[in-house]
């Protein structure tokens, strides 16, 4: 049974190995463990799933709570994907925002179609400026 929680405490190590896991490590900076420990201490928002002790799914997230909310990631582990954890991890997130708060993210190229057929829009207007 997979259970969920918006206040667990979470190591970088635990986060890095799941997003390995998870195949999201890819397009992450899993070699810098600063950058890591940063993205999950300045998100405001992370919902995880755990089965028992291990953490299979992380939603995090950063938002105001009113207006928008930037789901930065979405990872689970590869042995547990397609079993509705991605989807519960976003419903979770969507339960702690404002009921006008939009959910906005930048789809991993693998993901793609995994968006539309939760629910989601396309909205080709995305830009990135990178430094």
């Amino acid at each position: 049974m997979i259970t969920y929680r918006d206040n667990a405490k979470i190591t970088t190590e635990q986060a890095i190995e799941l997003y390995i896991r998870s195949t999201l490590g890819e397009r992450r900076p899993i070699d810098s463990a600063k950058t890591f420990a940063d993205m999950l201490t300045h998100a405001n928002l992370m919902i995880t799933a755990w089965d028992q002790e291990k953490l299979v799914g992380i939603a995090r997230t950063l938002t105001d709570f009113s207006y928008v909310a930037y789901l930065a990631d979405l990872a689970v582990d590869e042995l547990y994907q397609k079993h509705g954890i991605g989807k519960r991890l976003i419903q979770e997130t969507q339960s702690r925002l404002g009921s006008e708060c939009m959910i906005v993210l930048l789809a991993a190229p693998k993901a793609n179609e995994y968006y539309q057929k939760i629910g989601f829009e396309h909205n080709p207007r995305a830009w990135t400026l990178k430094k």
